[in-house]
Formats: structure tokens, sequence, C-alpha cells
């Protein structure tokens, strides 16, 4: 992934995240990569994934299941 220097790192990795989950690569229910996983795939530290999950947690688009796994919200069952 090519990064722009006029945001930061973290947050271009968020909206990656959200476009794989828009584009259903990410599916609603299932869990997305392990953060290390991430990191070697997109050329990042875990921390910059980290971060970025955090800001995605942050605005319900994931959720974080202790010792299960970040998974993608179903926004359409809340409704």
């Amino acid at each position: 992934m090519e990064f722009r220097a006029d945001s930061y790192v973290w947050d271009q990795v968020a909206a990656e995240i959200k476009r794989r989950i828009a584009a259903g690569q990410y599916r609603p229910g299932l869990p997305i990569p392990s953060e290390r996983r991430m990191a070697d795939e997109l050329g990042v530290s875990v921390s910059t994934i980290r971060r970025a999950v955090g800001a995605l947690r942050d605005e319900g688009a994931l959720i974080t299941l202790p010792q299960k796994g970040t998974f993608v919200v179903d926004r359409q069952a809340d409704e």
C-alpha cells in the first residue's frame, strides 16, 4: 500500500479496512485478519494496525471480543 504524506498512516489504514468492509472482503459477523497478518500485508507496524482498529472500534465498525478476535459489526442487525 502506498501512503500519502498529507495524513496519518493509521488513518489511511483505517480507511483501507473500511474500504475492504464496504467491498465485502471483510464481512459482517466475521473476524478480520490478525494484526500481524494485516501489518505484514500493508507494510506497517502492528501498533499502526492497533491504532487503526481502535479508531474503527470507536466508530462502531468493529468489535473486539477477548480471546476471540476482532469482528466486523453487522450494522443491519442493529436496525
